[in-house]
């Protein structure tokens, strides 16, 4: 039985014969000591003086002592205040160690134990390749996924597609009227990028078609709103939108250009989906729900025709549904696909949506409206919503084509760990291909681990070099540690040295700090997953890590001063490989066996 359950339950038994009150376990709040204090593990005794009729601090003391003279693990205790600090006696870290610690599904929960949870993530738009705004959308959305899958939920992983709308249209006229023909074959570009240039010329046209017409005398206004080109794309639109053949069509080539780029990119993430949803099709269902919801009174209708839903008495506002002509908004299409998905999905208990934090109105919305719809997982659906990724230059602009490409970065953070692989000679004796694979997973961890040590609510700046430095918090200090730690393990078995089935050896103070560390990852697991909040895990990874390069800096393991010292410290640097596997692959990170 894990420490802290097994705290709970002999406190709940041991408080009953003090004080006389049967409490149930889990209001005994068991943390961790803080390392200020003697002890390893805390029962914070302030909510228990109500019960015991005894002060805080009083309450801790005569519960201490029960707890010593039971039979449970508690080998001494101090009081500071109203918190009892616990030590445990040395032996059970050792049977942790070779009993629950040794499995190789340590910190899981079975799977399907929790409700089954959609979480989508990326939702690019057709009209542009992703960037790096993408790569912290998909990084966070894979890793919740992997997180709550590891809590024990039935996880779908889902994108929406944007593939319908003006921004599309833009490129379509641009590539018509500048196109000439030019395919990804002939432009020897990836599709996305294709697609995404146009969409700049169209912005760059455009500029200049509004500035002739402000030189004419329009309002600024005005000339937005009359240059031919916005025009032509907004004809384009509708001519979609009622089945146009022609215009049909070129969509269709257009998006194919980019479906293939996008899986290029995906590839290289080591991202994956089950299921894609697009809004072309999911803006039907919308529609047809929202007018439903007209005819039942739950929305209301404007002189022009459009259709609006009011939540002012939820302290928003008003907020558009459809457009008096018919077409739809997003927020018809997103009350479609999460409708549909619903329906495909019965047993779904709740969505989880990786958007940026700048639409955090727009799920307001979408989550009240479903509720008026009458679904009730409405109320359990949650926005997972995150912070810009900055850069010193400033923000991002797609339609001047200033953003910075995900293809292109990832390259540079591959180059980067390459040139410095190099420089330091740990790659000699490997292959061409085996060199390929080390510095893609060392360019690619220290991108992923950059963007998910930090908490998805905050901003973040972006810095490539720092991101890969082998020191300090970042993806390739955890993977030369990991390296390390089998380059152990390797020449143990190469020595024909088992890994011992028990232990005879009790830690001492040294080994605690990385002990506790991977005592730990259970509940690291569950309240990254109830926070939805990948950076739990990933400064887990970063405590355990450091723990450990400590530790083997004033130990030697394989040349311990005697075989059950030695037998005690291959079991350690095991249980930290295995555990420091299982975090990182909860970031989407792929560890290296040698580099």
């Amino acid at each position: 039985m894990r420490l802290d359950p097994l705290l709970q339950s002999a406190a709940a038994t041991a408080f009953e014969r003090c004080f006389g009150s049967a409490l149930a376990p889990d209001q005994f709040s068991v943390q961790m000591t803080r390392k200020e204090f003697t002890g390893d593990r805390t029962i914070v005794c302030f909510p228990l003086a109500r019960h015991s009729k005894a002060a805080p601090d009083a309450t801790a003391e005569r519960l201490g002592e029960a707890l010593v003279s039971g039979d449970g693990p508690v080998t001494g205790f101090n009081v500071v205040k109203g918190f009892l600090n616990l030590e445990i006696e040395a032996s059970y870290w050792s049977e942790w160690l070779t009993g629950e610690a040794a499995g190789t599904d340590y910190g899981h929960k079975p799977s399907g134990s929790a409700p089954r949870v959609m979480v989508e993530y990326s939702s690019p738009n057709t009209n542009k390749p992703l960037h790096l705004g993408h790569l912290r959308n998909n990084f966070l959305g894979h890793s919740v996924s992997r997180i709550l899958e590891a809590a024990g939920h039935s996880v779908t992983k889902v994108q929406i597609v944007n593939d319908r709308g003006i921004h599309i249209c833009k490129s379509m006229v641009a590539w018509r009227k500048f196109g000439q023909g030019e395919t990804p074959e002939s432009a020897g570009m990836k599709g996305d990028k294709l697609v995404g240039k146009y969409y700049v010329a169209f912005d760059q046209a455009f500029k200049k078609e509004t500035a002739h017409l402000i030189e004419a005398g329009r309002s600024k206004e005005q000339a937005e709103k009359e240059a031919p080109l916005i025009l032509e794309a907004q004809e384009t639109l509708r001519l979609w939108e009622q089945g146009d053949a022609e215009t049909v069509g070129l969509w269709k080539t257009m998006n194919s250009w980019v479906y293939a780029g996008f899986e290029d990119t995906y590839r290289t993430m080591g991202v994956e989906f089950d299921k894609l949803y697009y809004e072309s099709d999911t803006y039907l269902t919308g529609r047809d729900r929202v007018l439903e919801g007209l005819k039942r009174g739950v929305f209301e209708q404007t002189d022009d025709g459009a259709v609006w839903v009011d939540l002012t008495e939820d302290g928003l506002d008003r907020k558009l549904l459809l457009r008096g002509d018919g077409t739809a908004v997003y927020m018809t299409q997103d009350i479609g696909t999460a409708l549909l998905r619903f329906q495909d999905f019965p047993d779904l208990d709740r969505q989880v949506y990786t958007v940026g934090n700048e639409q955090e109105y727009h799920f307001k919305v979408l989550f009240l409206v479903l509720g008026k719809l009458g679904f009730p997982q409405a109320e359990r659906c949650h926005h997972l919503s995150y912070g810009m990724v900055e850069l010193p230059e400033g923000k991002m602009k797609s339609r001047e084509g200033t953003v910075v490409d995900a293809d292109d970065l990832m390259a540079e953070m591959f180059g980067i760990a390459r040139e410095i692989a190099q420089e330091a000679g740990k790659l000699e004796g490997l292959d061409d291909e085996a060199q390929r694979e080390v510095f893609e997973r060392v360019g690619l961890s220290a991108l992923k681990y950059f963007l998910l040590k930090v908490d998805p609510k905050k901003n973040m700046m972006f810095d490539p070099k720092a991101s890969i430095d082998f020191y300090g918090n970042t993806g390739p200090f955890i993977l030369f540690n990991y390296v390390r730690g089998r380059s152990i393990l390797r020449r143990a078995h190469d020595e024909g040295l088992a890994l011992p089935t028990s232990l005879t050896t009790v830690p001492g103070p040294e080994e605690m700090e990385l002990i506790g560390c991977l005592h730990s990852l259970p509940d690291v697991i569950s309240e990254a997953a109830s926070t939805y909040n990948p950076s739990l895990v990933a400064n887990w990874c970063y405590d355990l890590t450091k723990a450990f390069s400590s530790y083997y800096q004033e130990h030697p393991i394989l040349a311990a001063e005697d075989e059950p010292t030695r037998d005690f410290r291959l079991a350690l640097t095991e249980r930290f490989t295995r555990s420091l596997n299982t975090g990182m692959h909860l970031l989407g990170i792929a560890l290296p066996e040698r580099m």
